[in-house]
């Protein structure tokens, strides 16, 4: 199993170095093209999310991002400092479906990130919101 954990400020300019873990992690899991960019936008989400609404702004806050890859794909963790806030409650409270005329503004990045991972689980612990999210990856096909 190889794993990797980074902490990041919390200014949106930080992503790019948030986009390199990713890149090494799926470098070193040997991830394909397709499931890096799923996982990138998973990560992206959250970052932003924190960013904008947690912070309300740039902050030098750190976010703290553990990517491990296990058998069934990868295990992100993802922490910040923000005030608290169970993010993943708020996806699964979004109404994918509605028209855009009916839809409520926001929810809609965290609904797609719950619906590209298997599972999610939301904490706040020592002052700090944990995300915990398992991606499946892809499983190279057989001649």
């Amino acid at each position: 199993m190889s794993q990797l954990t980074r902490s990041f400020p919390a200014r949106l300019q930080a992503f790019e170095q948030v986009r390199a873990l990713i890149e090494e992690f799926g470098a070193m899991a040997e991830l394909g093209r397709e499931d890096r960019h799923k996982l990138t936008l998973i990560v992206e989400e959250l970052f932003t999310n924190t960013v904008t609404h947690g912070f309300r702004g740039d902050s030098d806050s750190p976010v703290r991002v553990t990517l491990e890859h296990i058998d069934s794909g990868v295990r992100l963790t993802y922490e910040d400092s923000a005030p608290q806030h169970d993010s993943i409650a708020d996806g699964l409270r979004t109404d994918i479906d509605a028209t855009v005329n009916l839809r409520q503004v926001g929810g809609l990045g965290v609904a797609i990130a719950l619906g590209l991972t298997e599972d999610a689980k939301y904490s706040f612990v020592d002052g700090r919101n944990r995300v915990a999210m398992t991606f499946l990856t892809k499983r190279p096909q057989m001649p």
